[in-house]
């Protein structure tokens, strides 16, 4: 007999491709996933010094930090103020309020029960204020962390007119 040969893979090298392609792309979309979350927490620590700096201006132009206790983030447990969350900035000294790069409802189980955002919550004095990116860090941090909030430290970041003393609110 004579058999001709049939050139071309056969089904279980075929399947071996396709599962170590799956796995390839698994572990790209894990990685890309990770980036993405570290850009954000980069793009929320940048966000909260350009405040500070625009808070720091304003103080020596009045003596005294916008008094209001204020959420970016509409729906919040604190007020929004129409966007407006820190009154006296906008246009002087920062073109627009920044909102948290993800925004929304936190998927922290300490917000959630509470019904928190993923938002920035200004609470200003007259001659002191806090920051915080609240409900929205996503990734670790320890003390050592310029933005360690002790009070909050599994789920905020906060700066401060005096990063010694952190107030507690």
């Amino acid at each position: 007999m004579n058999r001709k040969k049939i050139k071309g893979f056969t089904l279980i090298e075929l399947l071996v491709v396709i599962a170590i392609i799956s796995l390839l792309s698994t572990s790209v979309m894990a990685s890309l996933s990770s980036a993405r979350s570290k850009a954000r927490d980069t793009k929320r620590m940048a966000e909260m010094k350009q405040i500070q700096t625009a808070l720091e201006m304003y103080f020596n132009d009045y003596g005294s930090y916008p008094v209001a206790v204020f959420s970016s983030e509409p729906g919040d447990q604190v007020p929004n103020n129409g966007g407006n969350w820190i009154p006296g900035l906008t246009p002087t000294y920062l073109a627009v309020l920044p909102k948290d790069p993800l925004g929304g409802n936190s998927s922290n189980p300490v917000c959630t029960g509470g019904g928190w955002k993923r938002a920035y919550i200004y609470l200003g004095e007259s001659a002191r204020y806090k920051l915080l990116s609240h409900c929205a860090p996503e990734g670790t941090w320890t003390s050592s962390h310029s933005f360690y909030d002790p009070v909050r430290s599994s789920w905020a970041w906060q700066v401060s007119s005096d990063p010694t003393t952190r107030a507690e609110r």
